[in-house]
């Protein structure tokens, strides 16, 4: 393909403006002169970039064709899927003033130089690997943002030196940058070379070897603090017969179809003593038959220290339920623990699982409450003819109202059902045409907004409150807090982005006094231009989040691509009141939601229990 004209589909037609494809395609039917088909098949059919770039300045639906859009479709072309990693990867280190152009087209470098004067070098970069990242989301697997803070802050701190044998794009390796040793294996040439990359774009020393780690180990006799990992899931070819005999299966032979196993024990054998692995697992590994010997095996000699339920929604991509399985090298002589700590994660309590995590660290013997998401759980309860460590079977919710109190539950909840009902908005069918649009680039350009992005930073724990993705995710109140320096403060009537899991979170802030967390973005509109939660609104109604070079559902929030429509202040202020009414509805619906599924599980559990009975007939 390297020398044909440059084509695109649907869905990088509707990258490039902004909409969804069902908009491409719709305009595919209402307009005659729509560029036809020049290649393709018929369910994925590409067509001529020329023409369609034409089409769309013709008919109106962009000023311009993006820059980063116009020079990511001359990448994309440049070969096909099976060779594109190598264009990427040629590309980035070019941007990084490294290597000879032979793969990348002319044409695609003049437009990435001028991304990178318009960028800088290193968002050029880092816009290549999320675009590439997004475009093999199948194939990658790669690890969710939000996953991957999560397991670096379960490691850490103090972490010095750290591994991970299967790194990808190396997303893992650029969460603790206090490492000063920084290690990673890849098997696949041209992934390899994307994770140096991306280590060099974070500003991170570190190394990427190629090869297979099973089976060709890049670093033997090397031990680190810390070892983060998502493995290859059911991997069939992982090298059972050739390594029968490795002396790194010091918890038992892997079966077969326990590859997950076998890279447990590699990441094990790679700790200094002390040394903690966190480890991304499908959860069918707490539980299948042909692993309980080696959980076994782990559990009795103190290596297996936790497990945590990941929300299913985070598994997107994988199509599985996940763990987080957290591991200690022993120390020799050293106390083995009596408990696991188990506990069933959701992005609102990663910090309280954190924090129990440090504390089971510091003292495993030191009794806890018994009941809750976080607990710790005898060891000897566990090593039973399955040796399941599902965390579900062993923890539950903290909020489940008790047997006693489930009348008086019962009762707050109708009445909230009742007064769910009085929030429902109305809406009236439409009559005029395709409203014009705008996008957020033009809006900052003339002063009517402004858009403000916190970067990555630790939260301290300490200071002035921050307003977090989990907080705008899960709908609560800021609860964490950090030192305001360098920080940017909210402002009342300020419209806050987070995107994850190809969704995005919006609020519109009223409250003073918070600080905008890690990896959001602030929209501070003119309010005599820009009704907020109209804003808000239609970037929930028409914004699609793009790829983050992590696991297909990681996404972040880009505003220079998001578009509104154009229309005065005062009809923007009658559709801002029904978004309005439309937030204030999706709030209590969740608190409805959550309130509910706390009863039902305490009164299943309480009539299981012979707590409570069934009414009399």
């Amino acid at each position: 393909m390297a020398g044909d004209e440059a084509t695109v589909t649907a869905a990088d037609i509707a990258r490039m403006v902004g909409v969804g494809r069902a908009a491409v395609s719709n305009w595919r039917r209402r307009y005659e002169d729509f560029p036809p088909p020049v290649g393709g098949t018929a369910t994925s059919p590409a067509f001529s970039l020329k023409a369609v770039e034409e089409w769309l300045l013709q008919q109106g639906k962009v000023e311009e064709v993006p820059l980063r859009e116009r020079a990511w479709q001359q990448i994309r072309n440049a070969a096909d899927d099976l060779r594109l990693g190598e264009v990427v990867a040629e590309a980035t280190e070019l941007l990084r003033g490294q290597g000879e152009r032979r793969l990348v087209p002319s044409p695609a470098w003049q437009l990435l130089q001028q991304l990178a004067e318009e960028l800088g070098s290193v968002e050029a970069g880092a816009f290549l690997l999320d675009r590439y990242a997004e475009v093999h989301s199948r194939r990658l697997f790669e690890t969710p943002a939000e996953i991957a803070d999560f397991m670096a802050r379960l490691a850490g701190p103090g972490v010095q030196s750290v591994l991970d044998p299967a790194c990808g794009l190396g997303v893992l390796l650029t969460t603790i940058r206090e490492a000063e040793q920084v290690y990673g294996q890849e098997a696949d040439d041209s992934v390899a070379r994307l994770a140096r990359t991306r280590l060099a774009l974070a500003g991170i020393e570190g190394s990427v070897q190629i090869g297979d780690s099973l089976r060709h180990d890049a670093w033997p006799g090397v031990a680190v603090d810390a070892v983060l990992c998502h493995p290859p899931f059911n991997d069939r070819n992982w090298g059972y017969d050739d390594l029968v005999s490795d002396p790194r299966w010091e918890y038992g032979m892997p079966p077969k179809a326990e590859s997950e196993l076998a890279w447990v024990q590699h990441a094990l054998s790679h700790l200094k003593p002390g040394g903690i692995a966190v480890m991304l697992m499908p959860a069918i590994a707490a539980s299948r038959r042909s692993g309980r010997r080696i959980r076994s095996n782990l559990l009795r000699q103190g290596a297996l220290q936790a497990v945590i339920g990941l929300p299913p929604r985070m598994g997107a991509g994988t199509g599985l339920p996940l763990h987080l399985w957290i591991l200690r090298k022993p120390a020799e002589g050293g106390p083995i623990p009596s408990h696991v700590l188990m506990a069933e994660a959701e992005p609102e309590n990663f910090g309280e699982i954190v924090d129990r995590w440090r504390e089971f660290q510091v003292d495993p013997e030191r009794a806890a409450d018994g009941s809750g998401a976080v607990r710790p759980v005898p060891i000897i309860e566990l090593v039973d003819e399955n040796v399941d460590v599902t965390p579900a079977a062993h923890v539950s919710p903290a909020d489940q109202p008790s047997a006693h109190d489930f009348p008086t539950v019962r009762e707050h909840l109708l009445q909230r059902v009742e007064r769910l009902s009085t929030l429902i908005p109305q809406a009236v069918p439409a009559t005029a045409g395709a409203m014009p649009m705008v996008d957020l680039a033009e809006m900052e350009r003339v002063g009517a907004i402004r858009v403000l992005n916190a970067g990555r930073f630790e939260i301290s724990g300490s200071g002035d409150l921050v307003l977090t993705d989990q907080d705008l995710f899960s709908g609560t109140p800021p609860r964490h807090r950090t030192h305001p320096e360098d920080r940017v403060p909210i402002e009342p009537g300020d419209v806050v982005v987070a995107a994850r899991s190809g969704e995005l979170a919006v609020r519109v802030v009223t409250e003073q006094g918070v600080l905008l967390g890690s990896r959001l973005t602030l929209l501070r509109p003119d309010a005599q231009r820009i009704d907020a939660y109209f804003l808000a609104g239609f970037l929930r109604a028409l914004s699609t989040p793009t790829g983050t070079g992590t696991h297909s559902g990681a996404s972040r929030f880009d505003p220079r691509r998001a578009v509104v429509p154009r229309m005065p202040v005062e009809e923007q202020r009658r559709y801002g009141e029904s978004f309005r009414k439309i937030f204030d509805f999706e709030d209590e619906l969740r608190n409805v939601s959550n309130a509910g599924q706390a009863a039902a599980a305490s009164l299943l559990k309480a009539l299981g229990r012979g707590d409570l009975t069934p009414p009399p007939a």
